[in-house]
């Protein structure tokens, strides 16, 4: 099933890749695209489950989904990961 979650602090190429290199690491999902016009990330797991495991590993990186709560806390992560991101390409 494709599945969609809109996600906040998504910035740039960095935030991107962080994101799909992580993602990558869940075997139940494939196909994943990050969109960053529009702050969304698209991928397809066999389960409902698999797409709330997505949720927390998003929100683990910094980029909680557009109705979780986005504290400093996240906004913090987000700059990590995103700096990660953009040295690890």
């Amino acid at each position: 099933m494709k599945t969609s979650i809109i996600v906040q602090n998504l910035k740039c190429g960095g935030c991107a890749n962080t994101i799909s290199t992580k993602l990558s690491e869940i075997e139940a999902i494939s196909n994943i695209n990050v969109d960053l016009e529009e702050s969304k990330v698209t991928f397809d797991c066999p389960n409902p489950e698999d797409a709330i495991e997505v949720k927390n590993k998003l929100r683990s990186l910094g980029y909680p989904s557009i109705e979780d709560e986005n504290g400093l806390v996240s906004k913090a992560k987000s700059f990590v990961s995103c700096a990660t991101g953009k040295m690890s390409k």
